[in-house]
Formats: structure tokens, sequence, C-alpha cells
């Protein structure tokens, strides 16, 4: 025989079973493994990523990745000062990323940054740089995650 509550739990039984199954697959896209959610990356690096060249222009050319392992790769290059063209390539299949030079951290503003690049894609940016250091950049979507890098010009 069943009791009012029986009968309601029984009504409810689909729905919070179909809550808990989401939940457990939202919480299954932030990370994976024992290392508290950093994956380790998911193929080996284009030897030519992070490294610098000159375009027939004169411009400093220089591309890296973003997977979707919350990371940049190389996520960390050096210019000289001059005009920079970078090159932000998804090689994720699921992760949004955004790219950014993060705001008041470096020795100069850089406001160029691509504000959204989906899964796959790949966008470009240019930019001049004066000041020698260290500009710090970001996903600002995944920082917490560790998504940041580092450019450095020379002086």
């Amino acid at each position: 025989m069943r009791t009012p509550t029986t009968a309601i739990w029984t009504r409810r039984a689909p729905a919070a079973l179909a809550g808990a199954v989401l939940a457990a697959g939202v919480l299954a896209g932030c990370g994976s493994g024992d290392d508290g959610g950093a994956a380790a990356p998911s193929s080996t690096p284009d030897a030519s990523l992070g490294q610098v060249t000159i375009a027939e222009d004169g411009v400093q050319e220089v591309t890296i990745q973003t997977p979707d392992d919350y990371v940049f790769v190389p996520d960390t290059f050096t210019v000289a000062p001059g005009r920079v063209r970078l090159t932000v390539e998804s090689t994720a299949t699921q992760a949004t990323h955004n790219f950014r030079f993060t705001p008041g951290r470096g020795p100069e503003e850089i406001a160029e940054e691509i504000p959204l690049l989906a899964a796959g894609a790949t966008e470009t940016i240019e930019f001049e740089v004066a000041a020698p250091g260290e500009h710090p950049f970001e996903c600002s979507f995944h920082v917490q995650l560790g998504q940041v890098g580092v450019m450095t010009v020379r002086g």
C-alpha cells in the first residue's frame, strides 16, 4: 500500500535521478584524473609553437594553441619591442576559450584581445609593444583553472 509520502517520492524520483546525472556530467567536464582536475596535455605540441618569426612585412609572428586542457601551448614566449602578430589556435574539441593580456598586470596595457575562441577556431591579433618585461595573459573563462601565460618583451 502506498502512503502519500511514497507517492510523492515515486513521482519525483525520475526528476531527481535526471538532475543527478546532469550534475555528474557537468562536473566530469571540469577535470579528470586524480590530479585535482588538471588534465595532461592531449597531444605532443608542434615544435614551432611559440617560436617567433619575422614576416615579410617585418612584423614578429608567433602562434600558440589552446586545447581542452585549460592551458596555453606554450604558455611563455619572448618578443622584441615592436609590432607583434599573435595567432591563437584552438585545438579544443569542446571548450570555448578567449585570450587577453591580463589588465593592470604588465608594464604596459595591451588592449587587443580575442573575446571568444570556439573549439577548432583560429584568431589573430596584432599589437605594438615597447615596454620591456613580462606581460601576463590569460583565458579569463578559465584563469581559476590555471589557463595563464606570459609574453616577455626583451629589453
